[in-house]
């Protein structure tokens, strides 16, 4: 771990606010950081509570995204990047995803709220280092707040809340000058929003709460100073009590403009504007669920990418080896299918199919888990009705809180389940017309190979054995072998039924036999 043959890897957060790039090495403990960068964006700033991100801020997202691909460049590091709600929340968001790929060379990942927890969680359960102690973590971003209860690497409770730094401040605090109720107002608005899940939080409890994000370092220096201590080398695990942060929050509102709020605290322009609506956020959090004394996480969400990148490598060993969006996937079907020896049967008939095909589809090894997961899921719909229950099944899946995935992966795994039977996919559907040419691509395949695994194991026994493909006098004929005392051919016959799809993409005849 850490030798010259260990790849080098870097995190990107495309936040609403800022973007923040990690690049690290892989070492025993985890990984050890060579250099870090940041850069005020404003991505999500001024533009309908988000709802569209406005050209002169893609421009300078863009203009950004090229200058952190050359320090990743420059690091030979492989490059993840991940984009949270001003990106998620864009009705434009395919546009800047399409230029960050062309003009940047960047590929971003967009998580929903709840994995975006996840990740805030991992980076900090490491940073922090306090255990199995029940936790209350909270990280306030530039357009969403997470909030999270877990014990160790346990996570009872996971919100995202659409209260951040820079969407409050365009909401509330849009002018120079602070308007006399702007306050009353925003704090106001503040706990009736986190109030939805008081009494979880309550009942659950929690010991230590967390706090992560540059807004909650703000605040943590903000009262550092203003208590008369000396600033420590790191804020990693510093202290600060929540009385303090409302005596803090006073004193910045007491200020009439943000220049003079810049002057007098010593803040970064790009902090004095948006600072106050952060500290009522975390003020309020403080008040709703009876929090007296917040610790500071150094990590945050860059830093559980890279630990979920060192994961997904098995380069750091997951708790219990649990692969966080397999078992997410396993509980959803537990939930809500009727049949999940079927479903088990016919992941592992898809599997095999797509170990022979992946060559001739032009599939990246990527789609494997897709396709396991949407066998895993393809009748989860059936907990709303068997009629239709594949358009149930998108849906379910789309709105799961599915941990692990990026909401890309979700969406493709929804459509592949949703595609299981019936209509194949077309561009008169909406939500397929909506993905990227090289994602409908693996949504078609990957639904032509669920389709004929699904119909191989028509007798929902799991009598298939083995699979083998192979071309033969300019078709394909795909072989399956049962154990001796079953015969094949009600399976046979279904499984031939649903071959159409995969024949159009092979653009040659597909036959489904026996072995000999």
């Amino acid at each position: 771990m850490g030798s010259k043959s260990e790849p080098i890897i870097a995190a990107l957060d495309v936040g609403t606010n800022s973007f923040h790039l990690v690049v690290a090495k892989p070492v025993e403990t985890g990984f050890e950081i060579i250099t870090s960068e940041k850069e005020v964006i404003r991505l999500g700033h001024g533009a309908g509570d988000m709802k569209q991100l406005e050209s002169d801020a893609m421009d300078r997202g863009i203009a950004s995204l090229k200058r952190m691909r050359e320090i990743a460049t420059v690091h030979k590091a492989e490059l993840r990047a991940v984009a949270t709600s001003a990106v998620r929340e864009a009705q434009n968001r395919n546009e800047f995803i399409k230029r960050a790929r062309k003009e940047a060379g960047v590929e971003i990942e967009v998580v929903s709220g709840i994995e975006e927890a996840r990740l805030i969680h991992l980076g900090v359960l490491h940073a922090i280092g306090i255990g199995d102690q029940p936790m209350l973590l909270c990280d306030i971003g530039g357009g969403s707040t997470e909030v999270v209860l877990a014990a160790g690497e346990d996570i009872f409770l996971s919100r995202s809340f659409k209260l951040g730094a820079v969407r409050l401040t365009d909401r509330f605090f849009r002018t120079d000058a602070l308007h006399p109720s702007a306050m009353s107002s925003c704090r106001k608005f503040v706990r009736s929003m986190l109030a939805t899940i008081q009494p979880e939080v309550q009942e659950l409890s929690f010991e230590v709460a967390v706090g992560s994000s540059g807004t909650v370092e703000a605040i943590a220096k903000l009262i550092m100073q203003q208590n008369k201590q000396t600033e420590p080398k790191s804020f990693n695990r510093y202290e600060f009590a929540s009385e303090d942060i409302t005596k803090v929050l006073n004193l910045l509102a007491d200020v009439p403009t943000v220049k003079q709020r810049e002057k007098i605290f010593n803040l970064e322009p790009s902090r004095a504007d948006i600072i106050l609506a952060g500290a009522v956020i975390l003020e309020g959090i403080a008040l709703s669920f009876g929090v007296t004394k917040f610790m500071y996480s150094d990590y945050a969400l860059r830093e559980g990418v890279l630990f979920d990148t060192l994961q997904r490598r098995d380069m750091l060993n997951h708790p219990e080896g649990i692969d966080p969006a397999m078992h997410s996937v396993r509980q959803l079907a537990d939930r809500c299918d009727d049949r999940p020896v079927h479903a088990a049967n016919v992941a592992k008939i898809a599997l095999s199919l797509f170990e022979n095909l992946q060559k001739r589809l032009n599939l990246d090894a990527s789609c494997r888990r897709y396709l396991e997961a949407a066998a895993l899921l393809a009748n989860v719909g059936v907990v709303v009705s068997h009629s239709k229950h594949h358009l149930h099944s998108y849906y379910v899946i789309r709105n799961s809180e599915l941990v692990g995935l990026t909401d890309r992966e979700i969406e493709l795994i929804a459509q592949i389940a949703r595609y299981h039977r019936k209509s194949v996919p077309k561009p008169t559907h909406p939500e397929f017309a909506q993905l990227l040419e090289s994602d409908q691509h693996i949504v078609r395949s990957l639904a032509a190979i669920l389709r004929i695994a699904i119909g191989l194991d028509r007798t929902q026994d799991g009598r298939i054995k083995k699979v083998t493909v192979r071309s033969e006098d300019e078709q394909l004929l795909i072989y399956v072998k049962a154990s001796a005392k079953h015969d094949l051919e009600l399976n046979l016959y279904a499984a031939n039924e649903r071959r159409g799809l995969l024949g159009d993409l092979l653009q040659t005849k597909v036959k489904i036999l026996a072995s000999e």
